[in-house]
């Protein structure tokens, strides 16, 4: 199966940094925001860059798929994922390292990652990470954020304050906004106008583009004509896509739809919240993790044996196989990493592809009446 490089931007973005109309948080951003964000050294001209090296930053791999990403929900996320900063700042700065180390330098975050007093860790540890880097290795990140549609966000200028506060807690970094859900099932009347806001840093060279989230066939080509009517292009949509989640690559989904109009398909939660890594014998995690693991675990048999005939002899093991199935279908999976192994295991599945007959064996399963189904997304549009 064909596809193209992943992420490919117009030519002419500027600048990354804060700008004016962004309000005094932008000038804060594009100076390092070093009370709010933790940046140790300035970021003003760090956002400088150009469409080859967003193209860098995700970039294409055997085969011309699309290449590895990495999810960073869990950087600051307690009650999912048990964040203890004592214990885990240290290894998540190694592993954003490793990432570099290993050309995973697409990164996506969201303003709303973070539980509690945590609110907004994950931005501000990829800020902090970023700014320990050399110069070169930032102008290679692509660094995308998720801004959420609030309630009391309203408007075209709803989303001002956010992106500025966000782009301080990334030191200037932010190489992409995204809405982070759809409004359109609940509050059609929100949605457009804080995409145009989103629409008006673009073309005010505050950020380099823009993608949407959590949207679906119908929604994708209503937003993807909105944004065009300004001059601006809908660069991505990001999705729930896995082997347990494989709703987007039926026919009539929103991989398809993305394939016609040229928007690039992001995968999140691609290994379905560690479930399809994880060693089957192992006690399931605490929390709500596990019991979800519980819920679906009995049915994953056919599903296992299948991924583990298909990883023997290759690098990488059943998670190389699970994101190796996303990029079959075109899509840059994005799966949470937490430390450097899990680094290695995600870089590995770069060496390889599925072929055709090995996708489409897949496909039968997870598509196959009764698979086991993650829960879908409640924001989803249509």
């Amino acid at each position: 199966m064909q596809t193209r490089p992943l992420l490919a931007v117009r030519p002419q973005w500027v600048h990354s940094t804060g700008s004016a109309g962004a309000g005094s948080g932008a000038a804060a951003a594009a100076t390092g925001a070093t009370a709010a964000g933790g940046c140790l050294t300035e970021a003003k001209g760090d956002g400088e860059f150009t469409a080859t090296g967003i193209r860098t930053a995700i970039m294409a791999s055997a085969e011309s798929q699309p290449g590895i990403g990495v999810g960073t929900w869990a950087w600051g996320n307690q009650v999912l994922w048990g964040y203890d900063p004592h214990r885990d700042d240290a290894t998540l700065a190694a592993t954003f390292q490793r990432c570099l180390e290993r050309d995973l330098l697409f990164f996506d975050t969201a303003d709303s990652y973070g539980t509690g007093r945590f609110n907004g860790r994950s931005e501000a540890l990829l800020g902090r990470f970023a700014m320990q880097a050399s110069a070169a290795d930032r102008q290679r990140l692509c660094i995308a954020t998720k801004l959420a549609p609030f309630p009391w966000r309203l408007g075209r200028r709803g989303y001002d304050r956010a992106f500025a506060a966000s782009q301080a807690r990334l030191c200037g970094q932010m190489k992409r906004v995204q809405l982070h859900w759809s409004t359109a099932r609940y509050a059609p009347w929100q949605e457009g106008p804080l995409l145009l806001g989103l629409a008006d840093q673009v073309l005010r060279g505050a950020v380099a583009s823009l993608g949407v989230s959590n949207v679906g066939p119908r929604g994708l080509r209503h937003l993807r004509a909105l944004l065009a009517d300004q001059g601006v292009r809908l660069a991505s949509l990001q999705v729930q896509l896995s082997l347990l989640s494989p709703e987007a690559v039926q026919p009539g989904g929103v991989a398809e739809t993305c394939r016609e109009l040229g928007i690039d398909l992001i995968a999140y939660s691609p290994l379905a919240l560690g479930l399809l890594s994880r060693e089957p014998d192992l006690p399931p995690p605490p929390g709500p993790r596990g019991l979800l693991f519980r819920r679906l675990q009995p049915g994953l048999r056919p599903l296992r044996e299948a991924m583990a005939e298909l990883a023997a002899g290759r690098p990488g093991g059943r998670a190389a196989v699970a994101l190796n199935w996303c990029r079959a279908h075109g899509a840059m999976p994005i799966p949470g990493l937490r430390n450097p192994d899990q680094v290695e295991r995600a870089s590995e599945a770069l060496s390889w592809t599925l072929s055709t007959e090995e996708r489409q064996h897949l496909d039968r399963l997870a598509l196959a009446a009764g698979a086991p189904r993650m829960p879908a997304n409640p924001f989803q549009s249509a």
